[in-house]
């Protein structure tokens, strides 16, 4: 009975012993459990350090923390505890009261008991290298220099490391509650963008480098993003890294504009407009003159008015010359030279697929036009939308890409020009009176050229003397006869007809004194008068030159009959400084194809001349 009784105790200690769940207290109770079994005096559980110290990591008594080692009886039993390969993590030590041997049911109670324990050592031993594993993956993704992300299905995000939350201005308690698609900007190309990326996800695929453009959470700054993400085997979230390029990207952007600033600016260098020159000495030129001297110093917005061919663009570029912009860009946009539904594109640009036809970023007048001047001509001609939107820009200094809702701070001054009769416009509700009002805070007028007959004899002089070597004839002096002609005419056309027949009648001269017919003028105005700068002229009156039949002759023969006579003038040189390419501002060997188009040959000439 005795020894039935002692069998069941100790089937309840292996029982109580190895079903206990892990834990801390495991060892020390697998340790009480065998002594049990056992009825042994004492037994520890020691385990073999990385270090190769040992501690005691369970014992029975609880105060005899080591199994005396020091007794070398056959009652003491030190079995070591192996893993998978042999190595040894530990000691199991019984201790008896007496050197008496183990019967085999007892081994084999021991030797459960040690299986057990060295099992429980071997589940710590993964346990901690996966901890120390975690920890230093936990390390690395926390700390990576490159921003890694976790989003649910949903875009929601589960975790974001340090680099990532920085990067998109969130702070760690906002993780959880941070939708990835709401820090997408609300422009068509951007949203395009990440619906094309997620949609790789979606289907399984990998979504390598694409650069997205997203706004930082915490003040709505646009940053762009270079992005990799592919879905977790599990299929229950993505696994997001990113860089921010948003330096290189606006870098790019920056580059963009300039280029086509530049491209703007080397198209305006090719135009005939002579914006470093203003000629005359008249009283209503020079009191145009004070007045840009006093707003040029100035950002206040000019309105300049006056009719066609009188200027304008000529003392908006005097304004900006002379205004501490004048090192920045001075960008004109003719608004009546534009279709209706293009003026707002032209002026503040449009984003990718703002409307049909826009395959690709615009940058707009405004935004290459950042620290310099805009020149808006013909003003009057503005659809009254765009109005309201430029009034914001001269009131906010600030604007909005077309298909975009993100907001573009500029610096900007702004100079108007208008031929039209403005207050009437706004009476007939063609323009808004408060953009009128922005725009007029200093209105300068422009004289028409009939109101400066003091002025004529200076500019048909300097047109002369500008248009001589690009039709290839110059001349020394313009008859009276010609000049009482030009001061009587009322100039509708103002300035610019000037110059243009100025050029006429130098193609048509074949003398070195400029003579204008009735014929190409048209008759006198009456009541004309000679104005005193004629005096500056040669007192020299040469008879009424006949018009040439070269009038009504064909463009081609005009231009043969100048080439061959500037290449007589040159003695038939054709290249260096004072060759007749040079005279008439073209390559020797355009000048040369241009020869043997018109059948002109030295030879020719002098037998012609024969």
């Amino acid at each position: 009975m005795t020894s039935e009784l002692g069998e069941l105790s100790s089937l309840e200690a292996l029982a109580e012993g190895t079903a206990h769940p892990a834990g801390e207290d495991f060892f020390p109770l697998l340790a009480r459990s065998l002594a049990r079994a056992l009825q042994a005096r004492a037994v520890a559980i020691t385990e073999v350090l990385a270090s190769q110290e040992i501690r005691t990591i369970g014992s029975w008594p609880v105060q005899q923390q080591q199994a005396d080692s020091e007794h070398k009886e056959d009652g003491y039993i030190d079995l070591p505890l192996e893993d998978e390969k042999g190595a040894v993590l530990g000691h199991l030590h019984v201790q008896h009261d007496a050197p008496t041997p183990l019967k085999r049911d007892q081994r084999l109670i021991l030797d459960v008991f040690a299986g057990r324990a060295a099992a429980e050592l071997r589940r710590l031993r993964v346990e901690r290298g996966l901890g120390e594993a975690e920890e230093r993956f936990r390390d690395l993704f926390d700390e990576a220099p490159i921003a890694y992300v976790h989003e649910a299905l949903d875009s929601r995000f589960i975790r974001a490391n340090r680099t990532a939350q920085r990067i998109l201005g969130i702070c760690p308690e906002e993780v959880a509650g941070t939708f990835g698609v709401s820090l997408v900007p609300d422009t068509p190309d951007a949203r395009r963008r990440v619906r094309e990326a997620l949609a790789s996800v979606g289907r399984g695929a990998d979504t390598s480098g694409v650069v997205l453009e997203l706004k930082r959470k915490d003040d709505g700054r646009p940053i762009f993003i270079q992005w990799w993400s592919r879905p977790d085997p599990g299929g229950q979230y993505t696994r997001t890294m990113f860089i921010d390029i948003t330096d290189r990207m606006l870098m790019e952007r920056e580059k963009a504009r300039l280029q086509a600033q530049n491209v703007y600016l080397q198209e305006e260098i090719k135009s005939t407009c002579n914006f470093d020159e203003i000629v005359g000495t008249s009283a209503a030129l020079k009191e145009v003159l004070e007045n840009v001297r006093r707003v040029a110093p100035t950002d206040s917005t000019v309105l300049i008015c006056g009719e066609t061919g009188t200027g304008k663009e000529l003392i908006a570029r005097a304004i900006h010359s002379a205004s501490r912009r004048a090192d920045k860009p001075f960008i004109k946009l003719n608004c009546a030279a534009l279709p209706a539904g293009l003026v707002e594109s032209e002026l503040f640009g449009h984003e990718r697929g703002a409307f049909s036809g826009a395959i690709q970023r615009r940058t707009g007048r405004f935004e290459l036009a950042h620290h310099g001047t805009i020149f808006l001509d013909e003003i009057g001609e503005m659809p009254l939308d765009v109005q309201a939107k430029l009034l914001r820009v001269l009131q906010e200094q600030e604007f909005e890409r077309v298909g975009s809702s993100h907001t573009t701070k500029i610096d900007v001054r702004v100079i108007a020009a208008t031929n039209r009769d403005l207050a009437r416009a706004m009476r007939e509700a063609c323009f808004r009176q408060d953009l009128y009002y922005r725009l007029s805070i200093f209105p300068i007028t422009l004289p028409p050229l009939r109101d400066r007959a003091d002025d004529i004899a200076l500019l048909a002089k300097f047109f002369a003397q500008r248009c001589g070597p690009r039709v290839g004839h110059r001349v020394e002096s313009i008859d009276a006869e010609t000049m009482h002609r030009l001061i009587a005419y009322p100039w509708p056309g103002n300035i610019r007809e000037l110059e243009n027949l100025i050029e006429r009648a130098l193609i048509l001269s074949g003398s070195n004194v400029l003579h204008v017919g009735p014929e190409i003028l048209g008759p006198a105005a009456p009541g004309a008068r000679a104005g005193p700068d004629t005096a500056i002229l040669p007192a020299r009156v040469s008879a009424p030159v006949p018009v040439p039949e070269v009038v009504v002759a064909s463009l081609e023969a005009v231009q043969r009959e100048h080439i061959l006579r500037v290449l007589r003038a040159s003695s038939w040189v054709i290249e260096g400084g004072r060759g007749a390419a040079a005279r008439l501002g073209m390559k020797p060997a355009t000048l040369r194809f241009r020869m043997k188009k018109f059948g002109i040959s030295r030879s020719t000439d002098q037998s012609q001349s024969r």
